[in-house]
């Protein structure tokens, strides 16, 4: 063979090489329903999204929302536990075809995954208990004591509006602060609340204002899947016209947490 026709020969094989990846990238769905099961990531550790009843069983929001999804791909939800550090970093490393643990969409995900419509918002909402009729707003905070995780982007908001923090370690010490007096208010998740209320119905404390923008998570997946992700696109769209939605967000949190 001449140099002519060898170097010819691998400028074609070269060329070749991003079509024969384009093709491996866009075919994560073809693969899924061949292998019957989609692959999802998850922590189960994260109450009330992914996490393990008093039998050991996983279940939580995220979990049914998963298994809805797979359904009505036609195959099994497979799921494969793991700690969050390297959740998604699992994508990369094709243990999974998808991580479903609230994961939020941003500029910086999006840059290198892609990501399904959003299926969950959550926004800062404000908590104080029962009969606090003095803060009825987030400028209302000046000048008080609002128990926050010190480095929570909760706490650097509630520090924005002039509050002093009372440092915890979470949500549930946060609402218990607030309950005792030791703190007049906190700036948290609307979703860690309507959990909290869900099985505490009767505790003395309230919501007396949100923020507007709400932050969304979404099904995350491999860069380059248009048919994966229209796929569970769709499939999300199904879940919340059939009820099943519904259903699901009200076992976990008595409300819909959709938008």
């Amino acid at each position: 063979m001449s140099f002519t026709r060898k170097t010819l020969l691998a400028l074609a094989i070269a060329a070749l090489v991003p079509f024969t990846a384009l093709a491996a990238r866009t075919d994560d769905l073809a693969a899924i329903k061949a292998a019957g099961a989609l692959k999802i990531g998850t922590e189960g550790t994260y109450p009330p999204f992914t996490y393990h009843d008093a039998a050991g069983k996983l279940v939580g929001f995220d979990v049914e929302i998963g298994q809805e999804i797979a359904k009505r791909l036609g195959v099994k939800a497979e799921f494969l536990e793991g700690k969050w550090d390297g959740l998604i970093a699992g994508l990369d490393a094709g243990r999974y075809d998808a991580v479903i643990n609230q994961v939020g969409i941003t500029e910086a995900r999006k840059a290198k995954y892609d990501f399904s419509q959003p299926y969950i918002a959550s926004k800062a909402v404000l908590i104080v208990r029962d009969g606090n009729d003095a803060i009825k707003s987030f400028d209302d905070l000046k000048g008080k004591r609002a128990a926050q995780s010190l480095t929570s982007n909760f706490g650097k908001l509630a520090e924005s509006h002039g509050a002093s923090l009372v440092g915890t370690d979470g949500f549930d010490q946060s609402i218990q602060l607030v309950l005792n007096g030791r703190a007049d208010a906190t700036l948290n998740d609307s979703l860690s609340f309507l959990d909290f209320k869900k099985h505490k119905p009767d505790a003395p404390v309230k919501i007396v204002a949100e923020q507007k923008d709400a932050d969304y998570s979404g099904v995350i997946v491999r860069k380059g899947n248009p048919e994966l992700v229209a796929a569970i696109n769709k499939a999300l769209d199904a879940i919340k016209a059939d009820g099943a939605y519904a259903r699901i967000s009200d076992t976990y949190f008595g409300a819909d947490v959709s938008k």
